[in-house]
């Protein structure tokens, strides 16, 4: 079976009947929070980015008898606001693909129910495995997981460690184009061996929690002053680690990290992110003159896709105490082996949006795991927070057992639209309790679909308004 016996608790659906629940319908949500009047988000590539997601209910409705309720999953992916509706038209066009399968069909085999979508003969040629074919991919996938995790009346991570590992290795994670540095038995190995220590380390994580770094100090939008009054928040709540946006000017970064650092002190961690704005010379010069700030990590410096430059990148800053980090637009785990492989990176920073969920999410961390590199999510944007804290559980209690080098960013402003709110403790993540993976609340759907919720329509109206004054 999917799941081991230790860990049955009372389901919401018995699994037998899975093969009753026949997927036939679905709803589809462009979805987007207007961050940029606040400049939350900005950087120095991503001048206005207005979190979004791409949100899709996938509806199994029972073959026989309509009376009984249709399950529901809920799936997302990020954006930054325009292109949210090419990503909404094609997860329309995957569903074609998959409408009329069983929810049984689905959850026997999920890596093939994956694979349907990922690697369609026609639809394939958008990606493949990347962009926004593969955005798509991971909203369907997203809501599998968060029904069947769901059904079972318990969280994702949790679900998740709580698998036979035969079944989650053969069945769930995607190892296609890594065999060459994973070996299938080696993981099954060490993942039998971590299930011994897993009430233990579970136990650790609800006592201790998930160390986070916070990012919502440092966009590179905000006045010095509210720079100074963020960082002095959040010391206030319990956080030890920071991050600030670069690139835009050197001067202007040298003086920004200067506020920075005074403001939180010589102990705290202070990393940089320059979003790729770089080119590999530029990025070294750059950092070197930042590096009286004493940056833990520089992350994306350059180019997300040159992995030959990134490890010139590393290997000259690495000397004077920097380590490179990358990952957020990273697009798939081959791009993430060749990274390890290369020693591109010392930090891999996957983003749970823009990878394939559950089964290439798996397939990173183990990666990471095998070239000891930590994985420290990406997690700015809207729902990411709340995804990333399932697998840093899953990662830290199936997989690694250690805290050494990790932590998890934090970049959280609209946590109040989610049915499980996603906030801190003394700057810490804890394990979320409610069953599924993250599910938006309808009424946020409604009140921020793009264009015709009535914060868009509001905002509209006053553009065009606007728009017409400057014309008279």
């Amino acid at each position: 079976g999917a799941v081991s016996m230790s860990s049955v608790v009372k389901r919401n659906v018995d699994p037998d009947t899975f093969d009753q629940y026949i997927l036939d319908d679905c709803e589809i949500f462009d979805v987007r929070y207007p961050t940029s009047d606040g400049m939350h988000g900005s950087d120095a590539v991503h001048v206005d980015p207005d979190y979004s997601a791409a949100y899709i209910l996938l509806k199994f409705h029972h073959r026989s008898d309509t009376m009984v309720v249709p399950l529901v999953g809920h799936g997302m992916t990020f954006t930054l606001g325009r292109g949210n509706e090419v990503v909404c038209a094609c997860l329309q066009s995957l569903f074609a693909l998959v409408k009329g399968l069983s929810f049984g069909d689905i959850t026997r085999d999920p890596l093939t129910f994956s694979r349907r979508i990922t690697n369609d003969a026609q639809m394939r040629w958008l990606g493949p495995e990347k962009g926004v074919l593969h955005l798509a991919c991971a909203a369907i996938n997203n809501a599998v997981w968060d029904l069947w995790s769901w059904c079972h009346n318990q969280p994702l991570w949790k679900f998740v460690v709580d698998m036979d590992v035969d079944f989650l290795v053969d069945k769930c994670i995607d190892l296609k184009y890594v065999t060459d540095v994973l070996n299938v038995a080696d993981i099954k190995l060490k993942l039998k061996q971590n299930q011994l220590r897993k009430q233990q380390r579970i136990d650790f994580l609800r006592y201790n929690g998930y160390p986070l770094y916070v990012t919502a100090a440092g966009w590179l939008g905000y006045s010095d002053e509210t720079i100074r009054s963020l960082c002095r928040k959040y010391l206030a709540q319990g956080f030890r680690a920071f991050k600030m946006k670069t690139g835009r000017s050197v001067d202007d970064d040298m003086r920004r990290a200067k506020i920075m650092r005074e403001a939180i002190g010589d102990d705290c961690v202070l990393m940089m992110d320059s979003n790729a704005v770089w080119d590999v010379a530029t990025a070294i010069s750059w950092m070197k003159q930042l590096s009286f700030a004493r940056p833990y990590f520089i992350e994306e410096p350059t180019c997300p896709d040159d992995v030959l430059g990134h490890a010139e990148i590393a290997k000259e800053l690495n000397k004077i105490g920097i380590k490179v980090a990358t990952g957020e637009t990273c697009q798939n785990k081959v791009m993430f082996k060749q990274l390890l492989q290369s020693k591109a990176v010392n930090v891999a920073q996957p983003d749970t949006a823009r990878l394939n969920s559950v089964p290439e999410i798996l397939a990173v961390l183990l990666l990471c795991d095998a070239f000891e590199t930590p994985a420290i999510f990406h997690a700015g944007g809207v729902g990411l927070n709340e995804m990333v804290r399932h697998y840093i559980m899953l990662d830290y209690v199936m997989i690694t057992g250690t805290l050494k080098d990790r932590m998890c960013e934090y970049a959280q402003h609209l946590a109040q639209h989610f049915e499980e709110e996603c906030e801190h403790e003394n700057g810490k993540y804890y394990p979320p309790k409610s069953a599924g993976f993250i599910r938006m609340k309808m009424s946020s759907i409604k009140e921020y679909q793009f264009p015709n919720g009535p914060v868009w329509r509001n905002k509209l109206q006053k553009l065009c308004k606007q728009d017409k004054q400057s014309k008279l």
